[in-house]
């Protein structure tokens, strides 16, 4: 018997079909063809129902988390409709008015009044246009879309900071599970020596206490082990909430280290990218400020008076009796409330151009403590594994042999397995600042994908 199911998913990317053949008893494969092509001919065509492979699950690499951020973040979502909103908005800002329909009944019988054009003396039907000139439409046209560039840099700006915390999230969800991984080493080294130990209790050339002390450590080990794996939950959480995930939802094991390049080879060429304002949120200062600057030349141009565009007609009776053509002039009357705007405009641009200073100061002590971090991270981490590890690694390979002669005590072993392993999970703790660093340093160059 053959089985056809429908598979559907709420996000639809590439068809597939799924089609089931249960059979029920033998049936000789001339049979069961003949059968299909039987109900074909008789029914139609049969159609096997169309299903989408399963969603990938971010996790697995720090690109797949900035994929699903971009993607899916509801914040970013919702800041992008807020940039169409206002793109929506700058064909109108520049558009001419509406025009203006009248009609005016003159002569109304104050004995037999009536509304109908043919029952009073004249009908006027006028219609008027507006005229803003002297460019006055082209400027708010310019100064709304440079409006709507400052909200997009808003956007990158804040983007860039998601996928920072995404970055610093993934790294500590990262770092728990390969701290994870060397505390299981422990607890596996710590059983082997508890072993040997052990024999060297029954041979009569060490004490019962080597062994307990050795189950004590990896007890205590353990109750580590548990915290981490506590941590790495709670990374879990708290990347899915930078991704606009459920707290709960599963990530993938990450295949690889994090890799967060950074740009610039040193901070003074970090610092002098910086200084040149490519940082979205300087971009959106200076955004702003242009729009400001556009409004201050617009109301500038209001002192000039616009113009206004009318025809009419008039009807007497039942018949059109006369036109007329009107010419309408604005009067700029309130030249105080005129000044106050573009004072008001001016002001705004300055408000603009010093944030942007603001931001700009604020960015390059960021950047300079975001740099630090990293930089002496780098150098820590590049001393562990260079030579602190060589060195405990060779410290406890020697008490260990020394143990199973004889020649130093249990308490030195222990010291050198934990000097070793302990040089281990420093390594990976700096390399978990770098990382983190690296991701602040990031954020401020403007690493979009």
């Amino acid at each position: 018997m053959i089985l056809f199911s429908r598979k559907t998913s709420r996000r639809t990317r590439r068809p597939s079909i799924a089609c089931r053949v249960q059979q029920y008893s033998p049936i000789p494969q001339s049979v069961l063809l003949a059968s299909v092509l039987g109900a074909t001919l008789a029914f139609g065509p049969v159609t096997c129902a169309l299903a989408a492979p399963p969603e990938p699950i971010p996790g697995a690499t720090v690109e797949s988390l900035r994929d699903w951020l971009i993607a899916n973040n509801p914040q970013l979502q919702a800041m992008q409709l807020q940039t169409d909103a206002a793109q929506a908005g700058v064909y109108p800002a520049g558009a001419l008015p509406d025009p203006m329909a009248s009609i005016s009944l003159l002569g109304i019988d104050r004995d037999h009044p009536s509304l109908l054009p043919g029952n009073v003396a004249s009908t006027v039907y006028q219609v008027r246009q507006s005229f803003p000139l002297w460019g006055k439409r082209r400027l708010a046209r310019e100064a709304a879309q440079q409006e709507v560039q400052a909200i997009d840099f808003e956007r990158d700006a804040v983007a860039l900071d998601l996928l920072s915390q995404a970055e610093r999230s993934y790294v500590r969800y990262w770092h728990a599970g390969e701290s994870v991984k060397v505390v299981d080493r422990i607890i596996t080294l710590l059983e082997q020596v508890e072993g040997i130990a052990s024999v060297r209790y029954g041979l009569g050339v060490a004490a019962q206490q080597d062994s307990i002390r050795a189950q004590v450590e990896r007890t205590t080990t353990q109750r580590e082990r548990i915290e981490r794996l506590s941590l790495q939950q709670q990374e879990t959480a708290s990347l899915n909430a930078v991704l606009g995930r459920s707290a709960d939802a599963p990530l993938a094991e990450p295949a690889m280290q994090p890799v967060l390049a950074i740009r610039q080879a040193s901070l003074a060429d970090a610092l002098r990218n910086l200084e040149h304002g490519d940082h979205p949120l300087l971009r959106a200062d200076r955004a702003l400020a242009a729009a400001a600057r556009s409004n201050v030349e617009l109301e500038s141009r209001n002192r000039y008076p616009d113009i206004s565009l009318g025809l009419g007609a008039m009807q007497r009776g039942t018949a059109l009796d006369s036109y007329e053509v009107m010419l309408e002039v604005e009067i700029p009357f309130q030249q105080h409330a005129r000044r106050e705007r573009e004072r008001r405009s001016r002001l705004l641009e300055d408000a603009a151009l010093a944030r942007a200073e603001a931001s700009r100061v604020e960015l390059q002590g960021r950047l300079g403590t975001a740099w630090m971090r990293w930089s002496s991270a780098r150098e820590q981490r590049q001393l562990i594994e260079n030579t602190l590890l060589p060195q405990a690694d060779a410290n406890f390979k020697s008490a260990l042999a020394s143990y199973q002669v004889g020649e130093v005590d249990f308490a030195t072993l222990l010291a050198a397995l934990q000097a070793w392993q302990g040089a281990d999970l420093a390594r990976l703790d700096t390399l978990r600042d770098e990382l983190l660093s690296a991701a602040d340093v990031r954020a401020i160059e403007g690493n979009l994908p």
